[in-house]
């Protein structure tokens, strides 16, 4: 088995990059058999996904070993290595997970709307998986430019003024991060000689005093870069315009790249600037959690200011980026346990909910928006008494997006008994028990406004979720909305259900989650396994 999941490593990067060069030559009038081949490919990475995550838990709780794979099969600082561990593996499963679900959903209509859709679609994916599994911080910038240049003909994907705009301007903006990404990564290499990430975290310690100001500098910028990705305020201007103008199953995949670079934000400060880093331990922790309350903060007010659902979508998207940034910023263990259970969570349940935008406006009429805030100014004249009907009857799509509506409600906001309140609570539990059950330890002024943010944020989706639900299925309701297809609602439901398996399974979950967390801060274990990597020795080979 260990053998399979040392080659599994590589399947995920593979598998997309092999189906999108077969779609590029296949012609684009024959797009049930690219939809089937495509469809096909994203399954088959769900499964390979649902094997690392297995083999990764089933490793054991105290010292999980990590799994190599020497890409070129040269040793390991020189050549491109691949890395998988707990929270690689749940990165690339969550992954393939949203690519399914918007990739079904992209079937009722988008997938045809432009040319080459599925082709960019697995090159995402292939850019997404690739980031989550490489080691060292060039290859990253590989995998993140090849994911940022398949988001940009995805996010130009269909029609519109409001939408080129918005893709134009998230162009501009993240060519900006990759120039600064690429300035960063060569100052940590002209400092430490290497961009292997274990081997920069063996080496970040031993840093002549004299060098250490330009490595950090480095390390500073390339932060930048990652923080731009996250969205974290005030970087992430562009972000709820972008989300918000892009197509739905777009929209719903692109959940998942700010989590990228909030994963390269967890990656790097863990491994390199963590307790062993010397001098530089903790470096950049102090901006990390008071930008990440920030963030929150500024998510949730433009989530009550928000007058269309899918940029409420997109401020929900930057509350969530804030709450993970602020968490690791803690550099509390048990406190980025609950975060990681609250990124899978809150990645699922956005991603469901900007499926279900589009689906919410097939039901309300022409120009609801502008009705809902007249209604809200001036309220309604209309004298009920004059109405003779004393009921709806309420069809079986319309009942199921308002029940998927309140459990997206639910989720965001945080409120019993779903994974989100469970997410949250175990978060704030962790910051008002900083050194566990058994010892007692002052709390933090940082806890005490951090769970604050938390609770407001909570509030203030509560209020803006409540208020659209009530613009949409009582205020501006059309008396016929328009059909919603089986391949545009059972996405929704997946994501949903697997919400709900997170909150059944919760304990299991945590477990996972804090292991996940106890092994990112005690990186030695991981650092020694990538590099002592082993070559791959063929049949009748001699080992170096």
């Amino acid at each position: 088995m260990a053998a399979l999941f040392d080659h599994l490593i590589v399947l995920p990067i593979l598998l997309p990059l092999a189906t999108g060069a077969m779609l590029l030559m296949l012609n684009d009038r024959r797009r049930a058999t690219k939809a089937f081949i495509s469809v096909l490919s994203t399954l088959l990475l769900v499964v390979v996904g649902f094997l690392l995550v297995a083999e990764a838990s089933g490793q054991g709780v105290a010292a999980m070993p990590v799994a190599t794979y020497p890409i070129g099969n040269w040793p390991v600082p020189f050549g491109i290595v691949l890395v998988a561990d707990r929270l690689s593996a749940m990165m690339v499963l969550l992954t393939a997970i949203l690519g399914a679900s918007a990739l079904v959903y992209s079937l009722a209509r988008w997938h045809a709307a432009g040319p080459s859709f599925h082709s960019l679609f697995q090159f995402l994916l292939m850019g997404l998986n690739g980031a989550f599994l490489t080691g060292d911080i060039f290859n990253l910038f590989v995998f993140f430019e090849v994911m940022l240049a398949a988001s940009y003909g995805l996010a130009l994907h269909g029609v519109g003024v409001a939408r080129v705009k918005a893709g134009l301007h998230y162009i501009a903006v993240n060519l900006g991060a990759s120039f600064l990404f690429l300035i960063g990564a060569a100052l940590i290499y002209g400092v430490t000689g290497t961009l292997n990430m274990a081997d920069l975290a063996a080496r970040v310690a031993t840093i002549p005093e004299m060098d250490r100001g330009l490595l950090e500098a480095g390390a500073a910028i390339l932060g930048v870069a990652f923080l731009l990705k996250a969205g974290m305020w005030p970087l992430g201007f562009w972000l709820p315009t972008t989300y918000a103008a892009a197509t739905a199953p777009v929209a719903a995949v692109f959940a998942i790249m700010t989590k990228v670079g909030v994963y390269a934000v967890l990656r790097v400060s863990t491994l390199a600037f963590g307790a062993e880093a010397g001098a530089s331990a903790g470096f950049g922790q102090t901006l990390l959690l008071f930008g990440g309350m920030a963030t929150i903060a500024f998510g949730a007010i433009g989530v009550l200011a928000a007058q269309t659902t899918a940029r409420l979508a997109g401020y929900c998207v930057l509350v969530s980026s804030g709450t993970l940034l602020a968490a690791i910023g803690l550099g509390n263990a048990a406190v980025t346990g609950g975060a990681l259970y609250y990124l899978l969570v809150s990645t699922l349940a956005i991603s469901a909910f900007f499926l279900l935008v589009e689906l919410l406006d097939r039901v309300r009429i022409e120009g609801a928006h502008v009705l809902a805030v007249t209604l809200e100014a001036y309220g309604d004249d209309d004298d009920e008494a004059e109405h003779e009907e004393v009921g709806l009857a309420i069809p079986g799509a319309l009942a199921v997006l308002g029940i998927s509506f309140g459990l997206c409600m639910l989720l965001l906001a945080g409120l019993p008994p779903l994974a989100g309140f469970l997410a949250k609570f175990a978060m704030i539990s962790a910051m008002f028990n900083p050194a566990g059950l058994e010892n007692t330890a002052p709390i933090t002024a940082s806890a005490w406004w951090l769970s604050g943010l938390l609770i407001f944020s909570g509030f203030a989706a509560l209020v803006a979720l409540t208020r659209t639900g009530i613009n949409t299925f009582w205020v501006t309701m059309s008396d016929t909305p328009a059909p919603v297809r089986v391949i545009e609602i059972a996405p929704v439901l997946l994501l949903l259900a697997l919400t709900i398996a997170l909150t059944v399974m919760a304990g299991p979950a945590m477990d996972y989650m804090q292991a996940m967390a106890a092994s990112l801060y005690a990186p030695a274990g991981h650092i020694g396994d990538v590099l002592a990597t082993p070559l791959i020795v063929g049949p009748g080979e001699v080992t170096p």
